[in-house]
């Protein structure tokens, strides 16, 4: 069943066209990669799914809803949640507080009970601890819950992150480059984490990644931006081997060079690069 479709998504910044009539499909229970060079506009797409931008052109249709136009927290409620390039945490606060944070969509105390400090509002509080403490569980950090989160090692940040994404119970959650400045082993942990996120939760991955190993190994459906225009979509092994996508990524030459029958699996794949700014 498709879950999003965003269909013909297009989003300007005065003359510059950062998103360029987009379309695309996510299949609930899928792991789907959005990947291109830096300034593809994948970060871009992201913030325009999640509220963050109004898309100037097309829709984005989830449920049966369209999002566009709707707030990042109407969003949220709906179902849909993510990360960032640059972890985002309340640095001050502990970990176990972090992710309650990423509660408050589920959160119907009215204010007047949270002032009264009534029954209802400290069941619910209740809840909402020990449902924290559950996903701090699944990311591997329940042990570290009363830790001020900026104390936390980078790849524990990482997956604190997640697990406030996964506070708000979404359908769908967007990661973004989640195994950006990873060692080898965060990021064979990382992708076991977004494998469970899919098995064992039922929920539907999108991720921008530029770590080809993880995109190859970890994706059921790519999907390839270039200068903000979808160039390329398919099975990982159709990917791996688009004249277009190699050319994106290494240049003219290694084409030319595919063509006169150097195999693509010769040359290394495209490295790891920096993370995108926001708008790209």
């Amino acid at each position: 069943m498709t879950l999003l479709e965003a269909d013909q998504v297009t989003k300007r910044f005065g003359g510059l066209v950062a998103v360029n009539k987009v379309t695309l499909k996510i299949d609930q229970g899928s792991i789907v990669s959005v990947i291109g060079p830096n300034g593809a506009g994948k970060t871009t797409f992201f913030n325009v799914l999640t509220g963050i931008y109004k898309a100037d052109e097309g829709t984005i249709m989830f449920n049966g809803r369209n999002l566009v136009g709707k707030r990042p927290d109407q969003i949220a409620a709906l179902g849909i949640t993510r990360t960032f390039q640059n972890i985002r945490l309340f640095h001050n606060m502990t970990v176990l507080e972090n992710v309650l944070i990423g509660m408050h969509t589920r959160i119907n105390a009215r204010v007047w009970e949270i002032i009264l400090n009534t029954f209802p509002m400290r069941n619910e509080e209740k809840t909402s601890r020990q449902k924290a403490r559950e996903f701090l569980a699944f990311v591997g950090l329940e042990d570290k819950s009363g830790e001020l989160a900026q104390n936390l090692p980078y790849g524990d940040q990482r997956r604190l992150e997640i697990a406030r994404a996964l506070a708000a119970e979404p359908q769908i959650l967007l990661l973004d480059e989640p195994t950006a400045g990873m060692n080898p082993q965060e990021t064979a942990d990382a992708t076991r984490l977004i494998f469970d996120l899919r098995d064992k939760l039922g929920i539907t991955v999108v991720l921008i990644e530029h770590d080809m190993r993880v995109v190859m190994s970890i994706s059921e459906h790519i999907t390839v931006l270039d200068y903000g225009t979808k160039i390329a979509e398919g099975q990982p092994e159709e990917i791996r081997r688009n004249p277009r996508v190699i050319e994106a990524y290494l240049g003219k030459a290694a084409v030319e060079e595919a063509d006169h029958g150097t195999s693509t699996d010769d040359r290394p794949e495209p490295a790891s690069t920096a993370a995108e700014p926001m708008a790209s």
